[in-house]
């Protein structure tokens, strides 16, 4: 039983693995879906008369090029446009890429623009082709400066839009408002790309909700037009470290997903003559979107077990504080957590190597009741309770550090705090993998030591098999970020130390 338990373990481990870090995880069906068509309760708003905004002819408003509008604080670049009041371009100053320019959440969008208000039918595009009239033409902000407001007003043929924000120079948060004059409802998208950097990254890429406290997702297997209808919290644009998000700040209860083109986007349901919003476009920083206050850190997720996750996250940041270097912190975390299961690893150590001893007599029994299970189970049993001995007590403790093995697995494969964060020598960057390969090979050599100490009562058929182990491993970690090897690598190192005085204990 031990040897089968021991194997299913780390073939169930390497699937595990292979499964979240190559398969991005299929959302499940969203909820309350309704057919296509607008939601019940988006019924059309009696036109509400708010705005007074001198009326344009036709003919000054279509087809004409928009101007540029740049807004600059101490954290990001965003360029506006005249024509349809879009955001054109984003990039964050202090986030940078490969080659060392800032990283870019938006480029001129080629697909529906980030807040590009959408009508419904015939006239979809509209919004997008008028020239709306600004109260600036550059807001930069400075701590001299720590708040500004772009206001963009229009109207055609009866209708009127203005779209007010309110940037911050220390926040990536923008407060901004939509008021309407006979437009009865309207979309509002995040934007088929607003948010996504990293493209070609694993994991999640593409629209998500928060409906109440179900996080739901999408990308780019969604099929048809799916309307969800609850109390939306906010929805975005994400990928691994960074997201586009807009908050409605009232109640909404419809949304929309549906692919433009091949790329899924998602937008609200809007029907009042007047709504008011936060958009965030940043990282994905757990404690800066706690702190907003908006449900926004939800958009962090750490998979199955984050309710475990999420201590070991601030701990690790907690060490970092003290230490400067997440390696460092990574190591002492790798420790901290390893502690609390020394006595039953020790306890399970003890218990393979008394297995490994009996294992003579339990082959003699195999042989003698090889015909007779029932009598053979029997004789087993009796066996073990004579040498004090549990089969399955050396991989309980196994069994029960497989949840903080995953939950901390995805903190380190997910935390954008260690996106560019050193540790020593040529390991420049803890998500990124080992350029030279050194903590990968030298994570596999530890584990064929590790094999190589532990007691095993394996056949040798299923001991060839087990040493396949360390080579899988090792060429499937290649490409990890180098934290996530380096916490592999010391954790293996620490059980190789607690098996070298198990035997030696056990020995004398």
């Amino acid at each position: 039983m031990e040897k089968r338990t021991l194997l299913a373990i780390a073939l169930s481990i390497l699937v595990l693995i292979v499964w979240s870090y190559f398969f991005a995880p299929k959302p499940p069906p969203p909820k309350k879906l309704r057919p296509a068509g607008p939601p019940e309760i988006q019924k059309k708003a009696e036109p509400v008369k708010r705005l007074e905004i001198p009326p344009q002819p036709p003919g000054e408003t279509r087809g004409l090029v928009g101007e540029e509008i740049t807004v600059e604080t101490d954290l990001y670049r965003a360029v506006f446009s005249t024509k349809g009041a879009i955001i054109k371009r984003w990039e964050l100053k202090k986030y940078k890429d490969k080659t060392g320019a800032p990283v870019v959440l938006l480029k001129t969008p080629g697909g529906i623009p980030p807040l590009g208000i959408l009508f419904e039918g015939e006239a979809r595009d509209l919004p997008q082709d008028l020239i709306y009239k600004t109260n600036t033409k550059r807001l930069i902000l400075t701590e001299n400066r720590e708040s500004g407001e772009l206001v963009f007003i229009t109207s055609y043929n009866g209708m009127s839009i203005r779209k007010r924000f309110k940037f911050y120079n220390n926040l990536y948060k923008v407060d901004f408002s939509i008021e309407t004059l006979n437009i009865p409802s309207y979309l509002l998208p995040v934007g088929t790309d607003f948010g996504i950097f990293e493209k070609n990254t694993r994991g999640h890429k593409g629209p998500v909700i928060l409906i109440e406290s179900d996080r739901k997702q999408f990308d780019e297997k969604l099929k048809g037009e799916k309307y969800l209808m609850g109390n939306i919290r906010w929805i975005a644009q994400e990928d691994k470290y960074f997201t586009a998000a807009i908050v409605p700040m009232g109640k909404i209860e419809g949304a929309s997903v549906w692919k433009e083109g091949k790329t899924p986007e998602i937008a609200l349901k809007l029907n009042s003559p007047k709504a008011d919003f936060v958009l965030y476009a940043g990282p994905k920083e757990y404690d800066r979107l706690k702190r907003l206050g908006l449900g926004l850190e939800h958009i962090i997720d750490f998979g199955w077990f984050s309710i475990v996750a999420m201590p070991l996250f601030w701990v690790l940041k907690f060490f970092y504080k003290f230490l400067g270097n997440y390696g460092w912190a990574i190591i002492l975390l790798t420790l901290l957590v390893r502690i609390p299961f020394i006595p039953l690893m020790h306890k399970s150590q003890q218990s393979m190597k008394k297995m490994q001893k009996i294992h003579p007599l339990m082959a003699e029994l195999k042989e003698k009741y090889k015909k007779d299970p029932q009598r053979l189970q029997k004789e087993m049993t009796e066996l073990y309770k004579k040498h004090k001995v549990n089969p399955v007590g050396g991989c309980l403790p196994m069994l029960l550090q497989i949840p903080i093995f995953i939950a901390l697995y995805n903190v380190l494969l997910n935390a954008i705090e260690l996106r560019g964060a050193p540790f020593i020598l040529w390991i420049k960057d803890l998500s990124a993998r080992d350029p030279y390969y050194i903590l990968p090979i030298a994570m596999g050599i530890s584990m064929v030591i590790q094999q190589k100490m532990t007691p095993s009562t394996m056949d040798p058929k299923q001991a060839k098999m087990m040493m396949l182990m360390p080579i899988v491993f090792t060429f499937l970690f290649l490409t990890f970020p180098s934290g996530l090897v380096l916490y592999w690598l010391v954790n293996n190192i620490l059980a190789i130390i607690q098996q070298y005085y198990a035997n030696k204990k056990l020995t004398d």
